[in-house]
């Protein structure tokens, strides 16, 4: 369930009024010099609007029904630039190393053989990498096993693929990567804040990421906000369905032991918001530096926020 109305607000809830006091600073702060009004400076896209020469404004206020939010992490909690330039390059770096380091243990080894079942079932596509079975004949047999699993790693990935085999050993690298102190989680300013008012008025607050549970976990475990893992009641990754099917949403829903409109979803890919809105999930996109345009339908058809301070909750005070 997508809120719009006119393009600005969305038809199925209430605007807030707030009072200077109740607005975020970053929106106070965009106030005209010359009559105060500041509906002017805002993009016409965004579901905010200055109702009283600026002192008073509208913010985005959540349907009364809601009563969970499902986050997605990249480019929504966390900067596409954290991921692109740090995590994912991070992998293609250090997984030879990885692999020969922690061949023999079962988890490895776990890892290997759901990435060779993959291979398996991709090996119709086009500039697929397989990887052999097990070696049988000393370390040089092992050597081109490793590369084989090196080079179909780095093939998935150039891909953009969201495999559950590729994310598990994503994340047990990661996991060596952030435990060791290697590498900190990025969080936006204003989702932390805003996490802990939510869950302060009732608020569940829930991840839905194609990263792994465990992926998902580091990341708010080990950030540069410290340990905000108590800040999350629940996590979900593509184990449960991928993020483009609308079933996936509901499965959620049954999994938290709600109905689907009681959650909202934020998203910065419009092909997510589409799935979940289908299964009756209301949905709100967010808008971030480093995401992806929307095209002139999808900024008329949705409703955007360019910051989790832009949310109200009727319960809030």
């Amino acid at each position: 369930m997508t809120w719009r109305g006119g393009g600005l607000f969305p038809s199925c809830f209430t605007p807030h009024v707030a009072d200077r006091s109740e607005v975020p600073a970053e929106l106070s702060e965009a106030q005209d010099g010359a009559g105060g009004a500041v509906g002017a400076a805002l993009p016409s896209s965004r579901p905010i609007s200055v109702i009283a020469s600026g002192r008073e404004m509208v913010v985005l206020s959540v349907p009364a029904e809601v009563t969970v939010i499902l986050l997605d992490i990249e480019g929504t909690t966390t900067p596409i630039a954290f991921v692109k330039d740090i995590l994912f390059p991070y992998i293609k770096e250090n997984v030879k190393e990885y692999l020969q380091t922690h061949w023999e243990e079962e988890e490895c080894q776990q890892d290997i053989s759901l990435l060779r079942k993959q291979a398996e079932e991709d090996s119709h596509l086009d500039g697929a990498v397989p990887i052999p079975a097990a070696p049988e004949n000393g370390a040089d047999d092992l050597q081109l096993m490793i590369q084989a699993v090196v080079d179909n790693v780095c093939w998935q990935m150039s891909l953009d693929r969201k495999t559950t085999a590729l994310k598990q050993l994503q994340g047990h690298m990661w996991r060596a990567a952030f435990t060791a102190g290697h590498v900190k989680a990025e969080f936006f300013e204003d989702v932390v804040p805003a996490v802990r008012k939510w869950r302060e008025a009732g608020m569940k607050v829930y991840i839905y990421s194609s990263g792994s549970v465990e992926a998902q976990k580091l990341l708010f475990g080990y950030s540069t906000e410290g340990d905000i893992l108590e800040l999350v009641d629940g996590h979900f990754d593509t184990k449960i369905g991928h993020k483009v099917e609308s079933e996936s949403y509901r499965k959620i829903a049954n999994s938290i032991g709600c109905s689907t409109n009681n959650i909202l979803f934020l998203t910065d890919v419009t092909l997510e918001a589409s799935a979940a809105e289908e299964a009756d999930v209301h949905v709100a996109v967010v808008v971030r530096p480093g995401n992806a345009g929307l095209t002139d339908d999808e900024k008329t058809y949705y409703s955007l926020i360019t910051s989790f301070s832009e949310l109200y909750l009727p319960s809030s005070t």
